[in-house]
């Protein structure tokens, strides 16, 4: 890969994710403040990713895989999503708002398959190249997060009460255009001539289904559903939390999240070899509960420190199970039905657990709503601990996969 096309990708990724975490880590923030959402209206919102998460293999499987070129649909998607990002900022009604942000996410999330077709279709091995592309994705996260808080201070007490918190949509707007354009000048990636007939089974991965008869993997494909009822937590509250609790710069302290797991995803193949997968997925599990317990317990001011914990320990939460689990997913479906498997598993994840977990989030926060009208943050982060800790027990009892623990 020459040095043009590799800066082009690193660009592609930055935009890509820079996108994504300029409006939705401050998303349960702008809700409650700007639009005045409950619990359930924030729930139905940030579900809107999850639809588009169930929805997107369809776009890729139908329309990008057989007919048009990858960049191409990705500089469409994102100049859609642009111009959707301009709604959003202009809304001031939360049925209106919800309209816009579902049309977008069903926009955007194919376009992570698709930067990552892209990218892949540019490499001799993915393997060893990938990584250095794709890490670029996660610093246009942080940087996102860093400009909010550091650069613009839109999340500052101050701007909040302004109303300045909308213009995060504004921002991603602007990035969206800028990569909606860029897209026209990535490699060419063709689609993939097929005369088969579609199946949708194919799309979502059905055929990974088989898989399931196997005990093992069975209980690690429930966990992976169950993990995602506390993960909607952190999605969904986190950023609302941090900024009632009065942390300092809420967002640019949340890309703490994200440096963490750029550093531990170098680390997951160490705690492969020394400790094996079940370890591995085990500490990311129970990672989930310690920093709840610890966002239930700190505060702003003198124990502040927990708070700050609990958000480095995202990348132990993200990479010990999510990633694990795809390079497990990998290892156990065998060629015939890696892609399929990977479908599945994003499916059962960012879809259908995910879904379960911010409507679980949105009426937990509902029923913790106090008289004075602020909310009972230690059962809000108490709950989504317990479950973490139930999930972590069902799995240390029932997964019991010797054979390949040490060779995933």
């Amino acid at each position: 890969m020459n040095t043009t096309i590799r800066l082009k990708l690193s660009i592609m990724m930055f935009l890509e994710f820079f996108i994504w975490g300029a409006w939705f880590v401050t998303l349960g923030t702008y809700l409650g403040s700007n639009l005045s959402a409950s619990g359930s209206e924030t729930a139905a919102i940030f579900s809107t990713q999850s639809w588009g998460a169930i929805i997107a293999p369809f776009i890729i499987g139908l329309i990008a895989d057989r007919y048009f070129n990858a960049e191409k649909i990705l500089g469409i998607l994102h100049l859609a999503g642009a111009f959707l990002m301009y709604q959003m900022y202009q809304s001031e009604e939360v049925g209106v708002f919800y309209t816009y942000v579902l049309s977008y996410m069903i926009l955007y999330m194919p376009t992570l398959a698709l930067v990552n077709s892209v990218s892949f279709n540019q490499m001799k091995d993915p393997e060893k190249e990938f990584a250095t592309i794709r890490v670029w994705g996660t610093i246009g996260w942080i940087i996102a997060g860093l400009s909010i808080s550091y650069f613009f201070h839109w999340d500052s007490t101050e701007g909040i009460s302004s109303g300045l918190l909308k213009n995060t949509f504004l921002l991603a707007g602007i990035a969206a255009f800028i990569l909606g354009l860029f897209s026209f000048s990535l490699p060419k990636t063709p689609p993939k001539v097929s005369d088969e007939k579609i199946k949708i089974g194919d799309i979502i991965g059905l055929d990974a289904l088989k898989l399931l008869k196997d005990k093992n993997f069975a209980i690690f494909f429930v966990s992976s559903i169950l993990i995602c009822i506390p993960l909607a937590f952190y999605y969904q509250n986190a950023n609302l939390f941090l900024t009632q609790a009065g942390i300092e710069n809420p967002t640019g302290k949340m890309a703490i999240g994200q440096i963490s797991e750029a550093l531990f995803l170098l680390l997951i193949p160490v705690f492969f070899v020394r400790f094996g997968f079940k370890k591995t997925i085990l500490i990311g599990m129970l990672a989930w509960a310690v920093r709840y317990v610890l966002f239930a317990y700190g505060n702003g001011g003198d124990l502040s420190f927990m708070l700050i914990i609990g958000i480095a320990l995202h990348g132990i939460c993200y990479d010990f199970f999510f990633v694990s689990g795809q390079i497990y997913t990998n290892s156990k479906a065998g060629e015939k039905y890696k892609s399929a498997a990977q479908g599945l598993i994003t499916l059962a994840t960012y879809g259908v657990g995910m879904l379960i977990g911010f409507a679980v989030a949105g009426w937990i926060t509902d029923t913790y709503k106090t008289l004075e009208g602020g909310i009972n943050w230690q059962m809000v982060w108490i709950i989504p601990a317990g479950i973490a800790f139930v999930v972590f027990l069902l799995f240390a009892i029932f997964f019991n996969d010797k054979k390949e623990t040490r060779s995933v």
